[in-house]
């Protein structure tokens, strides 16, 4: 299970609603108690990412595999396992949210960052006229500061590549290139550039033929030339 295949997921249930309206009568309430229910006391927010898991045949990304209506209880269980972040949203989280005061109210799976920060989410019982209980599957845009952290499952997928992971592995690159002798088509023309100093290679002596070349490397070749030319 991918976050992508939970996002999709996710978006096959948008416009779904309790019926009749405020009474927290929802399939995925069904599913999870196993018969109907109705009434103040089956908000389900957290149940809708329970029901996503479970139809996505992964129940064991979701709080162990065990069952949870309380986005409390799930965002402690994140923490006590590792699994919370407070930064950096990735798609797939499934972000928390504060909307007033210091308890976490209201909980949904990150779509996307946008440019301006922004988190967009894919939330069960919400609405614009109750964030927390509005009764329906919808596609919310939430200020970061409305996220009190996420619980990021292991969805298995690959950590994303560091800045200094890929500046190691391009150095690496380079390097190996560098050390890798030129093809025998170039040999007459790399003789005469050798010979008449347009080209002197590194300061190891090595002339490095299949390094790539920037700007500046060139600037020095063309200088090299003109000198060159005007002998």
């Amino acid at each position: 299970m991918t976050a992508q295949e939970i996002l999709d997921l996710a978006r096959r249930e948008l416009g779904t609603a309790e019926e009749p309206a405020g009474s927290n009568r929802v399939k995925y309430n069904d599913a999870y108690y196993g018969h109907p229910v109705a009434g103040a006391a089956y908000p389900w927010c957290c149940v809708f990412l329970w029901w996503l898991f479970q139809e996505g045949n992964a129940p064991e990304l979701f709080f162990g595999g065990e069952k949870t209506a309380s986005c409390n209880a799930l965002a402690s269980w994140a923490r006590e396992k590792g699994k919370f972040t407070a930064d950096s949203y990735r798609p797939g989280d499934l972000v928390f949210f504060r909307f007033s005061g210091k308890t976490i109210q209201h909980v949904g799976v990150l779509e996307t960052v946008r440019a301006d920060g922004a988190l967009v989410t894919i939330e069960g019982n919400t609405g614009a006229g109750e964030d927390a209980n509005g009764g329906k599957v919808q596609r919310r845009i939430r200020m970061q500061s409305l996220a009190a952290g996420a619980f990021r499952p292991d969805y298995g997928e690959e950590e994303p590549l560091t800045q200094q992971q890929f500046n190691a592995m391009m150095s690496q690159y380079l390097e190996d290139r560098a050390a890798q002798e030129p093809a025998d088509f170039s040999a007459q023309a790399r003789a005469w550039a050798e010979e008449n100093g347009l080209m002197k290679g590194g300061a190891d002596g090595k002339m490095q033929y299949k390094s790539y070349c920037t700007r500046e490397q060139m600037a020095v070749f063309l200088y090299r030339l003109a000198q060159f030319l005007q002998k």
